[in-house]
């Protein structure tokens, strides 16, 4: 690890709000030796609390997350936030307005905030977010908030970073399950309807317990479905004891701590082999020879990609013989 990022540790770990801004943004943005670093800042996490915060567009995950935030911070907690905002598939740039709506948590002491776009990923969450999640762990936050970009059924990636997941749902959307049905139903650790002061909320509730119970069929442990209104405040107050109680009992839970951990290796392995073939096909000219190829209708996209993998493959098959 060069000095640069040395110092930006050891800053870090003093307490530097500069620092550890710069150290993100360098993670982030896959500068040489993040690895080297995020290496280093491994072995000072482990014992933030991670939280994720989804729902659809228009649920008030931005207000909520602000809500339960300050609550954290009165019972004496220090909380850091990544607001996930939907990038240009064009710029990769963002809005990154989430802070916008957090009005009253910006400028806290204990409160540090970041906002982060999607570049791109499927599942609403960019690579780097449990990157920038561990940095923050280091930091010494005791929660970490990932709030999404609230994209809707294919946003469950927040399940493999988080210990835990409150989906958000509000009445007044037409079929208001459609918007958290299929994949991102099933990953709730806890529901939430919000904006409950509006006519329709308690069918909402009613809803969603109908649909978990046809899921759960009775074997496994129910899921809290709560009402609040983040604006006037009502309900955050049972919603963060239910967070916490679920977050004690979790902590002693190692099952779900190593299953994330699994995934987590899995993928930082796909992505470096990945990166390993691209950068040798590209360097070769092999990858533009085989586009032509596909394009020409002489070869195809499956062909290619084994071709491209199978030095590798014969390589795992003889070490495990």
């Amino acid at each position: 690890m060069t000095n640069k990022w040395n110092m930006l540790v050891d800053q870090m770990r003093q307490g530097s709000i500069r620092a550890l801004s710069k150290l993100i943004t360098m993670v982030e943005s896959r500068e040489p030796g993040w690895t080297d670093a995020m290496k280093v800042i491994f072995k000072d996490t482990g014992k933030a609390r991670m939280i994720g915060i989804t729902g659809p567009p228009g649920s008030g995950k931005s207000t909520l997350t602000d809500q339960i935030t300050r609550l954290f911070v009165k019972r004496g907690m220090s909380v850091g936030i990544i607001a996930i905002d939907p990038s240009s598939p064009f710029s990769s740039g963002a809005l990154l307005g989430d802070r916008l709506r957090m009005k009253s948590t910006v400028g806290l002491e204990n409160v540090f905030i970041r906002s982060m776009a999607t570049r791109g990923a499927m599942g609403g969450l960019s690579q780097a977010t449990q990157d920038v999640a561990k940095i923050l762990d280091a930091f010494g936050k005791d929660i970490v908030i990932i709030e999404t970009v609230g994209a809707g059924q294919d946003e469950i990636d927040v399940v493999k970073a988080t210990d835990l997941v409150v989906v958000i749902c509000v009445p007044g959307q037409g079929d208001a399950i459609q918007a958290i049905k299929a994949g991102i139903m099933e990953i709730a650790d806890i529901f939430v309807v919000n904006k409950a002061d509006r006519e329709g909320a308690d069918h909402v509730v009613l809803d969603i317990k109908n649909m978990l119970d046809i899921r759960d069929s009775g074997y496994k442990p129910s899921v809290p479905v709560l009402k609040t209104a983040a604006i006037s405040g009502e309900g955050i107050e049972d919603l963060m004891d239910k967070i916490l109680e679920m977050l004690n009992s979790r902590q002693r839970d190692k099952t779900q701590q190593e299953k994330h951990l699994k995934e987590e290796i899995l993928v930082l392995m796909e992505r470096e082999i990945a990166c390993l073939v691209r950068a040798r096909w590209s360097r070769d000219g092999k990858l533009d020879a085989a586009v032509k190829e596909v394009l020409e209708r002489n070869n195809d996209p499956y062909s290619v990609v084994q071709s491209m993998i199978a030095p590798l493959k014969s390589k795992i098959e003889c070490d495990t013989e």
